[in-house]
């Protein structure tokens, strides 16, 4: 039968390179970020807080909260400090075709898939007024650059030529087609 971790996880290790940028976005995760106890270090504090950055994937908000209820048990509360809902765009929409189209004109054996963000985005202010939004950044990156090693890094940087491939190809697609 299926069992949607084992068939998941093995699914995502088979995408080889790409399998670290895909991991963390195939389901909720939770860590905690922030502890705070106590006001001295000879007396043991009566409560304690902690921060905890939870990100949700569309439609799972339920499920996450019904989790850290069965983790926090009976003698923890919590609360959201912040919230937002979890957003998905839809992939048969046109300018989803359109990012396809000139991707696939400048690299034709590209692949263009969906992917969930572990990170935050200004989509979420635009989907309260009713826009979609979609992230379309195209780099073609040489397999030997660890990109996720420099992404948000000290040193964070792309080779110009992946900068010249990604703005021809979006040249491209905000032109449209010859």
């Amino acid at each position: 039968g299926f069992d949607p971790e084992r068939d998941t996880d093995a699914l995502v290790d088979s995408l080889g390179d790409a399998a670290e940028l895909v991991r963390p976005t195939v389901r909720c995760s939770s860590a905690p970020t922030m502890l705070e106890a106590g006001c001295k270090v000879n007396v043991v504090p009566d409560r304690a807080e902690a921060g905890i950055d939870g990100r949700v994937l569309p439609g799972a908000e339920k499920e996450f909260a019904a989790t850290l209820d069965a983790l926090t048990g009976d003698r923890v509360q919590w609360e959201y400090q912040h919230r937002s809902r979890p957003l998905q765009s839809p992939v048969d929409a046109p300018v989803f075709a359109a990012m396809r189209e000139a991707l696939q004109e400048f690299d034709p054996g590209a692949h263009v898939v969906p992917v969930c963000l572990t990170g935050g985005t200004d989509a979420k202010q635009f989907a309260e007024l009713g826009i979609r939004g979609y992230g379309f950044s195209p780099l073609r990156l040489p397999p030997e650059l660890d990109h996720g090693a420099l992404f948000h890094g000290v040193d964070e940087r792309v080779p110009v030529e992946a900068l010249r491939f990604g703005a021809r190809v979006l040249d491209r697609f905000l032109r449209g087609p010859d």
